[in-house]
């Protein structure tokens, strides 16, 4: 009942009031984005949603265009600045985040949605993170968030898809304040963010 029913529902009503609530912050971290990192002011890719479907995610921008001498983009620790660094680790990046909430493409609480080339690297188990829509904050973001290891990020995604209800998702984000305000795991050491996933070891003889 709360997964088909309830759940979008809450989603619809608590995007719109934090639209509404952070506007002013919004309108002022624009104009920040802007001059310090240019334009555009947002970053948007394309990333799988519910069931695997393909839509725009919504952030603001951390990164700046800065190349080398042959025109390619520098890689993303060069580009990422104290500003940009800022924004994620307060998570004041993922704001814009709210528009997608609001359109149904995310919920407030789910699997974070990955990259489009991650697909056909999943195991059978692993795909099931798709089988709710991905959200803005999830078990495995207020339990090490970027600290994790794939396995463990997968294993807390499928542990949500099986036990989402109103007091998991309530318990989620009132622990999501704890951890954006304590930055732990905002980056994994060595990386701008995290390790590219490069797909899960079979195991136990199975193949993936």
């Amino acid at each position: 009942m709360y997964r088909k029913h309830v759940k979008r529902s809450a989603d619809v009503c608590l995007a719109a009031l934090g639209l509404l609530v952070t506007a002013p912050a919004l309108l002022t971290l624009m104009i920040a984005v802007k001059t310090r990192l240019g334009s555009p002011v947002f970053f948007v890719q394309t990333r799988p949603g519910f069931r695997g479907q393909p839509f725009r995610m919504v952030k603001f921008r951390t990164m700046t265009d800065a190349r080398d001498v042959h025109g390619n983009l520098l890689p993303d620790g060069e580009r990422l600045t104290r500003f940009g660094r800022f924004l994620r680790s307060t998570s004041l990046d993922e704001l814009p985040e709210l528009w997608n909430v609001l359109t149904g493409d995310m919920s407030l609480v789910g699997p974070r949605p990955l990259l489009t080339e991650y697909l056909d690297l999943y195991t059978p188990a692993q795909r099931h993170r798709h089988d709710v829509r991905p959200g803005i904050t999830g078990l495995a973001q207020i339990n090490g968030r970027n600290a994790l290891t794939w396995d463990e990020k997968f294993a807390f995604d499928l542990e949500y898809v099986r036990s989402c209800s109103f007091a998991s998702d309530t318990r989620i984000l009132l622990r999501t304040l704890g951890q954006v305000i304590s930055r732990r795991g905002v980056t994994q050491p060595g990386h701008a963010s995290a390790e590219r996933f490069m797909g899960s070891v079979p195991q136990c003889g199975v193949s993936r």
